[in-house]
């Protein structure tokens, strides 16, 4: 039998990391910057995360839970930060080539996510190629204290930690301020023409900077859900697996409105899990054709999107497209 009631969580769980880089792309790329080094920084976003709290349970001091959580998570935002940084400095300042520049993010994040992952493996003098945050991620787990005593409906809905709330609040609130408000206005503005922006009198180079660099934020927190949360504290390099690519596919999903990434990532979360839940016996052929599921609707989507005739489902027009100020 199939068992929806726990099935869907662990699809939500499976989800938050797509929800966070897909949230963080989408408004990167209304800015008209094409991100594709997000699964490197949430590589590095989660090592920063790791860091932080390895340093902090092994200080000696008497652990705090709310040290516990800040230091993860300062940790990995002034991470991400520094990686949105360095992407500005190569595509806005030094005008590089964005798709190069990206996938050269990917490849320089993950090796320094590898690089300091094991390191701290070799610190930990243990036989398996990883490194336990117990006493961490049972304080970024915590749910709900009365999930439990509300049946199926708190499994469903209230048995998640700080951090799967807080990508949906973030997708929300993204939503809210790119239709709803000047400044969201603005951004698009700057990813639809920018030549035309800049005559309005909008800094088009600070938009680019603060919007990258906001999103890569964001998207490092799907990196430290995924280890403090997903992987229960245990950092193994190049455990990742390929939920950076899949995040920036649900940006095209979800015709770039960061409110459908909601449902959208936990659709690709549960047919990312979907092998584990569907009963496949010993046909080891149908449990591969079931993990390609995830994939095989990326590119259905990809196909279908690129049909559309509907401006609004369109990226923005100058995405990927360096701004030379003296040619507007």
């Amino acid at each position: 039998m199939f068992d929806i009631v726990s099935f869907i969580p662990r699809a939500v769980m499976q989800a938050v990391p797509l929800m966070l880089g897909c949230t963080g792309e989408t408004i990167t790329e209304k800015s008209g910057n094409l991100n594709l080094g997000t699964a490197g920084i949430m590589y590095v976003g989660g090592i920063c995360g790791v860091i932080g709290a390895f340093l902090y349970e092994n200080s000696g001091a008497e652990m705090n839970n709310f040290l516990t959580v800040m230091i993860p998570l300062l940790c990995c935002l002034v991470g991400s930060l520094l990686m949105g940084l360095l992407y500005c400095f190569l595509t806005v300042t030094l005008r590089a080539n964005q798709n190069v520049t990206g996938l050269a993010m990917t490849t320089f994040g993950v090796g320094i996510g590898n690089f300091f992952g094991g390191s701290l493996i070799k610190l930990v003098d243990t036989d398996l190629p990883s490194v336990v945050l117990t006493k961490t991620s049972l304080v970024f787990a915590k749910k709900l204290p009365f999930a439990d005593s509300c049946g199926w409906f708190g499994k469903i809905f209230l048995s998640y930690s700080f951090l799967a709330y807080a990508a949906i609040i973030i997708a929300l609130l993204c939503s809210y301020v790119l239709n709803r408000t000047r400044t969201g206005l603005h951004l698009r503005a700057v990813g639809e023409n920018p030549g035309t922006a800049d005559t309005a009198g909008i800094n088009v180079i600070r938009y680019k900077y603060f919007t990258t660099c906001l999103g890569s934020m964001i998207a490092g927190l799907g990196g430290l859900y995924y280890v403090m949360d997903y992987a229960s504290g245990v950092w193994s390099n190049n455990a990742f697996g390929d939920r950076g690519w899949l995040a920036i596919a649900l940006v095209i999903f979800t015709v770039w409105k960061p409110a459908l990434s909601i449902l959208a990532s936990i659709l690709f979360g549960g047919l990312y899990i979907l092998n584990v839940y569907i009963p496949t016996g010993t046909d080891l052929a149908i449990k591969e054709i079931y993990k390609m599921a995830p994939y095989v609707v990326t590119i259905i989507v990809l196909v279908i999107s690129s049909m559309r005739s509907k401006r609004e489902n369109q990226p923005p027009a100058s995405l990927g497209l360096p701004y030379f100020r003296e040619e507007r």
